[in-house]
């Protein structure tokens, strides 16, 4: 709270955003010298109780189906960088189809990618996808051994470049593992298609026979992001459906 309270005053937000910030001032987010370092007990306790009623919000609602579609299990995260209705950069559109109605509820959002896609980019740059399960709606863990099949013609539609990266949980660290490998996709050199162009990217934590195309998984809990980047019209509008992800029969 402390930092938060130190970077607050350094770094202000924008007048809309201040507003609802002092919200917070009987917490002492707005204090000018800090309130923290002999906290009061009780003041101590709902901090503690609040910072983790927060945490288990976020975590319930990057698995929540009611923020963004969910396609063969993925979550189509191609609104979840649209809360920056106030610093418009180079190359940002400035348009109400990419912005979040609603700035309250742009908050969480803005949390969110925090938490789980710091430094996203907009849509209409990069089509994020992630997923916490399977094409039966099991979770998904590398003690199992998983593939996604992109049919023959049917990589993901991009003009600049497509990738699958994979995380671990509940940390969305990249994956140690022998080859080096952290995402896989259309740049990744060596990969194999079947005979009808087909291209079968292999997940699971022990390497197989052939590694070419193995996207190296945790021997646990794990979650898979797509990212698609200068995404074609048919990822935006929906016509292009990524493929689910299949657990290998054993």
């Amino acid at each position: 709270y402390e930092r938060l309270r130190s970077w607050a005053r350094t770094f202000p937000p924008s007048d809309a955003d201040l507003a609802y910030q002092r919200r917070f001032a009987p917490l002492g987010l707005h204090a000018p010298e800090s309130p923290y370092r002999h906290c009061p007990p009780g003041l101590a306790a709902a901090l503690t109780a609040g910072a983790g009623q927060g945490r288990q919000t976020m975590e319930e609602s990057l698995r929540a189906d009611d923020l963004s579609p969910v396609v063969n299990g993925w979550t189509l995260g191609f609104h979840g960088f649209d809360y920056n209705l106030d610093h418009l950069g180079p190359g940002t559109i400035d348009d109400p189809a990419w912005k979040m109605p609603d700035r309250t509820a742009s908050y969480l959002a803005r949390a969110l990618a925090a938490r789980a896609g710091l430094w996203g980019n907009h849509g209409y740059e990069a089509a994020y996808a992630m997923t916490f399960t399977d094409a039966d709606g099991d979770r998904l863990d590398g003690r199992h051994s998983y593939t996604l099949t992109f049919g023959a013609g049917q990589d993901p539609p991009a003009d600049a470049f497509w990738s699958i990266t994979m995380y671990d949980l509940p940390g969305f660290y990249l994956v140690a593992n022998p080859i080096g490998r952290y995402s896989i996709g259309d740049r990744t050199p060596g990969l194999r298609r079947a005979a009808d162009g087909s291209l079968t990217i292999v997940m699971q934590h022990e390497p197989p026979a052939d590694t070419s195309n193995w996207l190296p998984a945790p021997a646990a809990p794990f979650r898979p992001i797509a990212r698609i980047y200068q995404p074609r019209a048919a990822v935006l509008d929906g016509s292009y459906r990524l493929p689910p992800i299949t657990k290998a029969i054993a």
